[in-house]
């Protein structure tokens, strides 16, 4: 077939390490573009680029470049638009900071698309073929997520990612938790693909192991039993993002089990109940109340690898309970742990909070500054200094990621002992995680100085 157009899709990297751009070796594909690419007609010609892994080739044709554009990576996203711009080519930006701020994003690229792209797909594609694209496509609130559509997953061949198949079933999460920027986006709504379309897109791949990027996988509880039970005769293995209230629902638990899943991303945040609270992340009150003993002894009980995710730095926290939240996680031998310095994404409660209070650092636009640097504070906490946040959140990732750490934590026979192929995977993957600690640590955002 002979193609009248072409579009690049171009995943931004977050920054640079000294002079040269940062190579994330524990990338994963880039399921996003992978959507786009299958929403685009067969006649225009798609190609895809990684600015985490490769260079950008600013001279090739193209009719079109879209940017997906994270908090993280809207300072790269930028200079890459940029230097399209400069040349002469169209340039459309869309994802999560796009719709946070669309005004900001707005001033950096020829087109913005506000909202999940399925719903105007298809009417930028004929906007751009008869040159009359917009400068802002607001796409309708999207029900059924991919309806009919299986991710193209031939652009990401050849770019060396872990070897881990991503895809979704549902969007979205109805916490209203005070920091969450997924929740700001999908404004606590949460969407669910239909069954028999999750399973013809596992078929039309190749791997036995897959991560569902979800944000809370079994949001709707009834839904994701009905995906578990579809999921038992493929023999599959496979990991997400789920909220502890799961454990309420003895058969859900029992399903997804059999159904191959490994283990989750949990977000414990804080082990402390009057954190929980002021964070309005409600569903783990009643856990964090005996300090989730219960919860972590049902957890083992099922065998799941659980990587703890906790948020450091609310009004609550001291440096002597940040330290406690580090030993709590060791004692737990959870797999993994993330220790995530409190972030003011824009368009959250917590950041119009923090704004009101004047305790926005790097005039209130961090992930613009050129002084801010990846896993800095980037506000004034209320029991220590920024510098003192910092210090202890990447001391917890040190500690919790030294090789005397990996091996006293392999050693809990419920879970990382459980069978060879969980072993397997606790050894394979916490190697590259201590790496990742000390490699993105005071990362420099975009590559430009002073712009």
């Amino acid at each position: 077939m002979v193609t009248e157009m072409k579009i690049t899709l171009i995943k931004p990297n977050i920054g640079r390490r000294g002079h040269s751009l940062y190579v994330d070796e524990s990338r994963m594909e880039p399921l996003q573009l992978g959507i786009l690419a299958a929403l685009t007609p067969s006649d225009i010609e798609v190609v895809m680029y990684d600015d985490r892994a490769e260079v950008i080739p600013y001279d090739e044709k193209t009719d079109l470049v879209c940017i997906t554009v994270e908090t993280f990576t809207a300072r790269r996203a930028y200079e890459i638009s940029r230097q399209f711009m400069d040349m002469g080519v169209k340039v459309l930006m869309g994802g999560m900071h796009a719709m946070l701020l669309p005004g900001e994003v707005k001033e950096h690229a020829t087109s913005i698309m506000i909202g999940d792209a399925e719903d105007k797909w298809l009417e930028m594609t004929e906007d751009l073929r008869n040159g009359c694209l917009k400068e802002e496509y607001v796409c309708s609130e999207v029900i059924v997520p991919q309806k009919g559509i299986i991710t193209r997953r031939d652009i990401f061949k050849g770019k060396n990612y872990l070897p881990i198949t991503l895809l979704q079933f549902s969007r979205g999460c109805r916490n209203s938790c005070s920091f969450c920027a997924s929740g700001a986006y999908f404004r606590h709504h949460h969407y669910c693909r239909d069954v028999s379309e999750v399973i013809e897109e596992i078929k039309s791949q190749e791997r036995k192991v897959l991560f569902f990027v979800d944000d809370n996988i079994v949001g709707n509880k009834e839904k994701a039993k009905e995906l578990f039970r579809a999921l038992i005769p493929l023999k599959i293995k496979w990991v997400s993002q789920a909220s502890l209230d799961m454990l309420e629902d003895k058969e859900l638990m029992d399903i997804m089990v059999k159904s191959g899943c490994m283990g989750l991303v949990v977000g414990f945040e804080s082990i402390m109940s009057e954190s929980i609270e002021a964070m309005k992340k409600g569903i783990n009150k009643s856990y964090a109340d005996n300090h989730y003993k219960e919860a972590i002894r049902m957890l083992k009980s099922y065998g799941l690898q659980i990587w703890a995710a906790f948020t450091l730095g609310h009004d609550t926290d001291t440096l002597d309970s940040i330290k406690e939240t580090y030993n709590f996680a060791l004692k737990n031998k959870f797999s993994f742990a993330a220790y995530n310095i409190l972030m003011p994404y824009p368009g959250t409660p917590l950041y119009d909070e923090l704004s009101r209070e004047g305790r926005l650092l790097y005039e209130k636009k961090w992930w613009l500054h050129p002084d801010y640097r990846f896993n800095y504070a980037s506000f004034v906490p209320k029991n220590m200094s920024a510098i003192e946040l910092t210090e202890v959140s990447f001391g917890c990732r040190k500690n919790y990621n030294s090789m005397s750490s990996i091996i006293y934590r392999a050693f809990d026979f419920k879970t990382n002992m459980r069978n060879p192929y969980k072993l397997l995977t606790y050894m394979v993957y916490n190697p590259i995680f201590k790496k990742e600690v000390f490699r993105k640590q005071g990362m420099k955002f975009g590559f430009k100085d002073g712009q």
